[in-house]
């Protein structure tokens, strides 16, 4: 049996999110803090991802290495994730034993050891994961874009940051940056699983009721004009394959456009999952642009990326390039399939198939306790928890007037930055 989610504040401002589900003997934690490489500046870009690593090395009451050891001992899982808005953290455990997992997250929430030996440790670990990225064409082509998408805004750094920054953040910067977000005031606390919510709360006022609610934080972003004209960058790396990759500038997620972008998106390479810790798929076959650029040997591959978000940010198309045709010959077949949308209406029947495809992808991404755990508290990283309960609603909504108002909107030559990837000697280039 599934109850309906229980929301509640403590005192000390920590959001609490829980939500009954008796199907299995488990209970699967998360905690959210409202900190990524959206609250980054340059030179401390990376900085909250180094955090999540470093929330790892231990307190005094949980030495590294011990945790590891007793949560697989009894078949659990921990993990940490963290992203352009938000950083969590998660454990889920057997039901009978799973109290750990809230002591543990509320002594790191304070607590944390940031000892000069694991810091160092630690930096030499990310540069490393730095440059195994460098390796991959995707990476490169990815950052290249996303920094000509935005002028201003963090979002225009990757979440591991940039390398000159990796060598020179210090232990006092990472244990500054961990001191200001890591407070219950920014955090929110999400559990689902078999419990009874009177005794769980309880046992969070017990355990995180203590903790000061820390200082205001300032969250002011500078946000980014429109792009007022098409970029294009070139990037040149290893390998023996060319890819494109198409970014325009997206709504946030609570944009009533969302919605319908992600139908648009649907339409033109199939769904796009919003849960990166979901499970399942739907296949992308019959979109319009796997038809036209893979069936018809133009391109190998082609994928849409349209992630939830604070503010607003990219929707992508990726495409991998078929040896027989040029990056530019990819780039026009794609332009061609959007004119297509722009020309001729898309009908009520493309749509109806587009929601479907996108209604089953949403529901695998919500299919056990450890994902429904996980919607607890993502949907609040960018708007609320009715942002997920009315979703599929949203989705219904849509008509083929908004999908063409949409796509005239968003998928317009000056919006985008468009980037190109090719074997060869490493370096970048921007135009526009």
């Amino acid at each position: 049996m599934i109850q309906n989610p229980h929301l509640t504040t403590l005192s000390n401002g920590l959001t609490v999110h829980l939500k009954e589900i008796h199907t299995a003997p488990i209970i699967s934690t998360w905690v959210w803090y409202r900190v990524g490489s959206r609250n980054e500046v340059l030179g401390k870009t990376g900085i909250s991802h180094w955090v999540e690593h470093m929330q790892f090395k231990g307190t005094q009451a949980f030495p590294a290495g011990i945790l590891d050891r007793e949560i697989s001992r009894v078949g659990g899982v921990w993990n940490a994730l963290t992203h352009l808005d938000w950083t969590t953290y998660f454990e889920t455990m057997p039901a009978h034993i799973f109290d750990i997992s809230l002591s543990l997250e509320a002594d790191r929430m304070i607590n944390s050891q940031y000892t000069p030996t694991e810091v160092e440790r630690e930096r030499t670990v990310i540069i490393s994961e730095r440059e195994g990225n460098e390796n991959q064409p995707l990476f490169l082509l990815a950052e290249a874009v996303q920094g000509a998408a935005f002028s201003q805004h963090p979002y225009k750094y990757e979440v591991i940051g940039l390398k000159e920054d990796l060598r020179k953040i210090s232990r006092d910067d990472l244990f500054e940056h961990y001191r200001k977000y890591y407070q219950p005031a920014n955090a929110l606390l999400a559990i689902a699983g078999d419990f009874k919510t009177s005794e769980m709360l309880q046992k969070i006022e017990k355990t995180f009721g203590r903790i000061p609610p820390g200082e205001e934080i300032n969250y002011g972003i500078s946000q980014d004009p429109p792009l007022g004209g098409e970029k294009r960058v070139h990037v040149n790396g290893p390998g023996e394959t060319s890819y494109v990759q198409i970014a325009f500038r997206a709504p946030s997620a609570n944009n009533p456009d969302f919605f319908t972008l992600t139908v648009l998106d649907s339409l033109l390479t199939g769904p796009t999952s919003l849960n990166m810790f979901g499970s399942g798929g739907t296949s992308n076959k019959t979109s319009r642009l796997y038809r036209a650029l893979v069936e018809g040997e133009i391109s190998v591959s082609c994928h849409g990326s349209l992630l939830a978000t604070l503010d607003p940010y990219l929707y992508s198309i990726n495409l991998t390039v078929h040896p027989a045709h040029s990056p530019v010959e990819v780039l026009s077949a794609v332009d061609q399939e959007i004119q297509r949308v722009l020309d001729s209406p898309v009908t009520k029947a493309e749509i109806e198939r587009a929601v479907k495809q996108a209604k089953a992808l949403f529901a695998f991404s919500a299919e056990n306790i450890s994902n429904q755990a996980f919607w607890l508290g993502y949907s609040e990283m960018f708007d609320s928890y009715n942002w997920f309960v009315n979703y599929v609603e949203h989705l219904a909504q849509v008509t083929p007037e908004k999908v063409l108002q949409t796509a005239q909107t968003y998928l317009n030559p000056n919006n985008r930055v468009v980037g190109f990837y090719t074997p060869g000697d490493s370096h970048n280039k921007q135009e526009g």
